[in-house]
């Protein structure tokens, strides 16, 4: 017989523990909870003969309740521990960052992540009788909470840029609202990713020429557009017609978040079915 003893004080650990043992379709498994001491014990007894296959099982189970229970304090401990000098607001928008790069990448993360604690778990179930859980989450699976570091490391990442784009775009309106415009209009033609501008009579602006004059640009990239970008800072146009021979994408976000109501877009006009022509663009 293989007997092993779960020890926590978490109430609902103890009852997801219990839960899963109850509905197990493994033979041979008996369990009870008692309190000792400090501690209260689930104790499970195995009387079959495939005992590979029971502390498989085991683990399996003690794998769920861990990412289940144990993995968003784990998150939040490493946040604040590395962290430490963002504010609590900060932290809360980091964290759900975290939470969005787990979901998003749930297929090859948990799989990676389950596999780190079911094997350490794995290795402890065959060489232990008992284990404190709260003590084998914080001293035994190293690997595991260096991948939940990494995780809290690209959030983190992802956080500063989405700050730093905030504050760009923010900086750029106020700019915008606090000058006059210098033209009426600038038609932008917009496919596959490439800027042409137009002027008020539909020539051509060379984007050449806005190079020199290339101050607004900032260290963040909004890709090949950054010259019309900073085109369209220098003309400051009273408005702005975007031609689309495509799909919006994020340099169109990104010029409607900036340029706001000075924005319109255009899809059936003689410019974009010129344009359609030109690129070979069927309706």
């Amino acid at each position: 017989m293989k007997s092993f003893c779960i020890k926590t004080n978490n109430q609902e650990i103890i009852q997801y523990l219990l839960k899963n043992l109850e509905t197990s379709s493994l033979e041979n498994i008996y369990y009870i909870h008692r309190k000792f001491k400090c501690y209260e014990n689930v104790i499970v007894h195995y009387k079959g003969n495939e005992q590979s296959l029971f502390l498989g099982f085991l683990a399996d189970v003690l794998t769920d309740c861990i990412l289940f229970f144990y993995e968003p304090i784990l998150l939040r401990k490493i946040l604040y521990f590395h962290y430490f000098y963002f504010d609590d607001f900060e932290r809360k928008l980091i964290e759900e960052n975290c939470y969005k790069q787990i979901i998003l990448e749930e297929d090859d993360t948990l799989k990676y992540r389950k596999e780190e604690i079911w094997s350490c778990a794995l290795l402890y179930l065959h060489e232990n009788k008992s284990m404190i859980l709260d003590g084998f989450v914080t001293f035994r699976l190293e690997d595991y909470c260096h991948t939940l570091e990494e995780i809290v490391d690209s959030a983190v990442n992802e956080y500063v840029i989405e700050k730093e784009y905030t504050e760009f775009i923010d900086l750029l309106k106020l700019y915008i609202d606090s000058k006059e415009p210098l033209c009426n209009i600038i038609h932008l033609v917009y496919h596959n990713g490439d800027s042409v501008l137009l002027n008020q009579e539909k020539h051509v602006i060379s984007l050449d020429d806005s190079i020199f004059h290339a101050k607004y640009l900032s260290d963040i990239s909004f890709s090949s557009n950054d010259y019309a970008l900073n085109a369209l800072l220098t003309l400051l146009p009273k408005r702005i017609e975007i031609h689309l021979i495509g799909y919006e994408d994020e340099f169109i976000n990104t010029l409607k978040l900036i340029f706001g109501n000075r924005i319109f877009i255009c899809k059936e006009c003689n410019i974009c079915h010129t344009y359609r022509v030109l690129n070979n663009v069927h309706s």
